[in-house]
């Protein structure tokens, strides 16, 4: 009898671009900027791989990422919170999942790439 293998998967979506109203100070709420959005989950691999019931469908993802980034926020760690509880309870088997937000280009004196607001989670 053959050993079962058990797998562990990753689905992620990368550099999702959202143009959004997010932002501390009311100018940011109204001119809003660009921002980039990573997703990435793991998870024990469930079997069949032409199922889609057996893994992260990552349109949901999307999904999950467009709706919290039309939702306007004061603070960046409220929407990749959100982002976060979202993917988690769409699905619950994930083993670890990390969502972070990139601020293309904040509006602050110098030269800066990008501001980064990131979160993981770890099941229990």
């Amino acid at each position: 009898m053959k050993p079962v293998k058990s797998y562990i998967q990753t689905v992620a979506l990368k550099d999702v671009k959202c143009f959004a109203l997010h932002g501390y100070y009311p100018e940011e709420q109204l001119t809003g900027i660009y921002f980039m959005v990573d997703v990435t989950v793991t998870f024990v691999h469930q079997g069949d791989t032409e199922n889609l019931d057996h893994t992260v469908n990552y349109e949901v993802l999307n999904t999950i990422i467009l709706e919290e980034m039309a939702n306007t926020q004061k603070m960046l760690e409220t929407v990749v919170r959100n982002i976060l509880d979202r993917v988690i309870e769409n699905y619950p088997f994930i083993l670890r999942g990390e969502a972070g937000i990139r601020k293309m280009n904040p509006p602050m004196p110098g030269e800066i790439g990008h501001s980064l607001v990131q979160l993981s989670y770890k099941a229990d």
